[in-house]
């Protein structure tokens, strides 16, 4: 499910977030699914649960995942839409605004765009 890198200059938390959120992104998580218990992840990943309420609280702060009190961490509908999207797009204006100051065409940048979609439609 999710590996851990000791050697990872990243805190413990972010790996289990990124790890979590990569899941949700491929669909491996489904919206509406379940998220393992804190103490649950904890126990596979040999950690603190303390450090797994850090990343789900993470998660819920980028709309990855909604806590129910009693009942579980789920993964939202819609996951991480509105300010993860934001916050991606915000990267990806400035990684394309650069790439065009490197010399790229915006032909060949939509045509990097174009193919990433083709191969997520093809892995589908």
């Amino acid at each position: 499910m999710i590996r851990l890198n000791y050697r990872d200059a990243r805190p413990i938390y972010e790996q289990v977030r990124d790890g979590l959120r990569h899941l949700v992104v491929t669909g491996a998580i489904s919206q509406g699914e379940a998220f393992p218990s804190v103490r649950a992840m904890a126990a596979s990943l040999a950690i603190n649960p303390n450090t797994i309420q850090r990343a789900y609280a993470a998660l819920e702060d980028e709309g990855y995942l909604v806590t129910r009190p009693g009942v579980g961490a789920f993964a939202a509908k819609g996951a991480g839409e509105r300010p993860r999207q934001e916050a991606l797009l915000k990267q990806f204006d400035s990684t394309a605004r650069e790439l065009l100051f490197l010399g790229l065409t915006p032909e060949e940048l939509a045509g990097r765009v174009t193919r990433a979609v083709r191969r997520e439609e093809d892995a589908l």
